[in-house]
């Protein structure tokens, strides 16, 4: 058994050629040869069962470095050296990669997870069903069967299919900010409801989101008086008023003190009965301006919210 690539002559690693690509093919792809080379190959080819799996392979990529890789080559690098027929898949990003793969039969599939790393291997596996999974799994524990003329064909046909992937994916995959934006968007009743329910059903994601929602309470339980002077010299008086509608006389002290003095000796709290949606509203006008603050620049809400549990 031949298990050394430098034992062999260039005569038998034709031969080993002949074997796995098929003569046909092998002569249109080595165009050089004569007549009389042809038949010297043909001499050597029932002697090459000697020779190792791990050995052909080396001539199969010998020979697909020299021969084939234009294909590979990177168009913007000017490189003298050929790329492995599997390397573009480093170029890819997961999600490409998964796009590229999920379609493809189980084997394909194998040959793929067989070349690529363990963390992209594990996110593209994730995403497919156990059965499916487990059948990968086999296949990828008996790629030493598939002929490497396959496994070579295999790496051409999705290096080709990889040119039609979008170059990027512009889509969101949701996470906590986005749905904090839903959330804020929410009746304060409603809002309260689902974060009760994110908290207790999803409190990884309920820590996630509370980065990016800012309710009204964190506004006097979180801002110190600096962020609070500035926010509510934002908006104006009669918003400020109906916000302040119920809340402690402590808050509203607080938030008065804040005000500039001119705006301080026209504040009047708001007095009778008023609907909640009014409430609600000037509340929610007042969040807003302090996400356009954040927005700007002027503090970052993390800072002050982001951290322990969620207060609700």
């Amino acid at each position: 058994m031949i298990t050394d690539i430098k034992r062999l002559s260039g005569l038998q690693k034709v031969a080993i050629l002949f074997t796995i690509l098929g003569e046909g093919l092998s002569i249109t792809l080595l165009k050089e040869l004569s007549k009389t080379d042809i038949r010297k190959v043909r001499s050597v080819v029932r002697d090459m069962d000697s020779v190792s799996f791990g050995v052909k392979k080396r001539v199969i990529e010998e020979f697909y470095y020299s021969f084939v890789s234009e294909k590979f080559q990177a168009e913007d690098g000017g490189e003298d050296e050929p790329k492995k027929p599997f390397e573009f898949l480093d170029d890819l990003t997961d999600e490409q990669l998964i796009s590229m793969v999920l379609p493809e039969d189980t084997k394909v599939k194998a040959i793929v997870m067989a070349q690529v790393s363990a963390e992209k291997r594990k996110k593209v596996l994730d995403r497919l069903d156990p059965e499916e999974k487990g059948r990968v799994l086999i296949e990828m524990g008996t790629l030493n069967e598939v002929p490497l003329g396959a496994i070579v064909s295999v790496a051409s046909d999705l290096q080709e299919k990889s040119h039609f992937l979008p170059k990027t994916v512009a889509f969101s995959r949701g996470g906590g900010k986005e749905v904090a934006e839903i959330l804020s968007e929410m009746e304060p009743d409603d809002e309260s409801k689902y974060l009760e329910a994110i908290s207790r059903e999803a409190p990884a994601l309920a820590d996630e989101i509370k980065k990016y929602h800012l309710k009204w309470e964190d506004i006097f339980e979180y801002f110190p008086d600096n962020i609070i002077r500035d926010l509510m010299n934002s908006v104006e008086l009669d918003l400020i008023a109906m916000g302040m509608k119920g809340m402690d006389e402590a808050v509203v002290s607080r938030v008065i003190e804040n005000l500039p003095q001119k705006k301080q000796a026209m504040f009047e709290p708001i007095e009778g009965a008023v609907s909640k949606r009014e409430v609600d509203n000037a509340r929610k006008g007042i969040i807003q301006a302090a996400k356009q603050m954040e927005k700007d620049g002027a503090f970052n809400l993390e800072d002050y919210v982001g951290g322990g549990e969620m207060v609700e």
